[in-house]
């Protein structure tokens, strides 16, 4: 058997038994009654890709219907929810080559089938790292009042958590979306892998796309799990105004799954980790909003708090007890917090 074949099913193993493994879909809104389908049903990624996809064709045909009777939201809405499960089949593959390809271009496609549905202006976007092209989104509502640029897990890609863009968006901030190096499109699509010398560039660039492209509005950071630690990073950034993390990756891998650890090795190279907050820049954040979930099994609380306690900058904490890594559950209440911080003060 190749390594990828058995990720997979090491994968597929682990969604049997652990409620944590479906946080993350659960909460950009993957119905519960397919989550239990899919742990009742796969026996491997056969199986795994026939829930999936059926599902998927059942959105796809709900908002065909939908978009002929001219009820636009309504259909936008299942576009993105055939997105959602297309997606889950594209992340299972961990290298990428043919099938992550054809199920990711399927997600692609749906959330383009979307935009063309939606209020906001959305326009994609490329920039270029090391020469490497890095593709993204740039969403702009009707009289915007900031710019948040939204840094994604590692793992992750620009479309999975689309609900931070379109919350973001709702409170009147443009958003923009980009994979970074080993991540969502980036890698994908042009095989481009994650160093720590490419996200120090991605993260630059994108402020600096940010600053030209919107040069009146204030600019700020939002980020979760990785994306969290880079957040930070970029805050030190002179264009930066605000930042907010959820659950960043602070110290070390140690606590990751062996699972997780096995897909990072795909999508990263160099012995430089791109993951982790540097020991060095511990404390040099701008204003930081910080938000923790206290069942968080990849960060504890104590370093949390220790991190906490070390920002000299104005700064503010969440905690929510009942929630695990990334605050999944949560996104709601966490765009509504980040907002505010981000106009504290204006």
């Amino acid at each position: 058997m190749d390594s990828a074949k058995y990720t997979i099913e090491k994968t597929i193993s682990i969604s049997f038994v652990s409620d944590a493994f479906w946080d993350r879909w659960l909460g950009i809104g993957l119905p519960k009654p397919v989550v239990y389908e899919l742990r009742q049903r796969v026996t491997g990624i056969e199986s795994w890709t026939e829930v999936l996809q059926g599902h998927a064709a059942v959105y796809e045909q709900l908002a065909s219907k939908l978009l002929h009777q001219q009820l636009i939201s309504e259909a936008e809405y299942f576009y993105r929810s055939a997105a959602v499960n297309y997606n889950l089949i594209q992340w299972m593959y961990p290298h990428t080559g043919r099938d992550k390809q054809l199920w990711y271009e399927r997600c692609i496609d749906m959330h383009r089938q979307a935009d063309g549905l939606a209020e906001d202006e959305i326009v994609e976007a490329e920039i270029l790292v090391e020469g490497n092209k890095c593709s993204g989104r740039i969403r702009t509502p009707k009289h915007p009042r900031g710019c948040v640029i939204i840094i994604y897990p590692i793992d992750s890609s620009k479309e999975e958590l689309i609900k931070y863009e379109i919350g973001f968006a709702r409170e009147g901030f443009i958003t923009i979306s980009f994979d970074g190096p080993g991540q969502g499109e980036t890698y994908v699509l042009n095989r481009s892998l994650a160093t720590r010398r490419g996200w120090e560039l991605f993260i630059h660039k994108l402020i600096e796309l940010a600053a030209q492209q919107f040069p009146g509005l204030p600019l700020h950071l939002f980020g979760t799990s990785f994306g969290g630690s880079w957040a930070i990073e970029g805050s030190r950034h002179s264009s930066i105004g605000r930042v907010a993390a959820v659950s960043p990756v602070l110290e070390s891998q140690g606590r990751l799954p062996d699972y997780f650890k096995e897909r990072l090795a795909y999508v990263i190279k160099g012995e430089e980790s791109p993951l982790e907050l540097k020991e060095e820049n511990i404390g040099q954040s701008g204003p930081l909003l910080l938000i923790h979930g206290q069942m968080d099994d990849w960060v504890k609380e104590e370093e949390i708090r220790s991190f906490y306690r070390r920002i000299s900058a104005e700064k503010q904490l969440i905690e929510y007890p009942d929630e695990r890594h990334a605050c999944s559950s949560r996104m709601d209440d966490i765009i509504q917090a980040a907002s505010e911080w981000y106009t504290r003060g204006l």
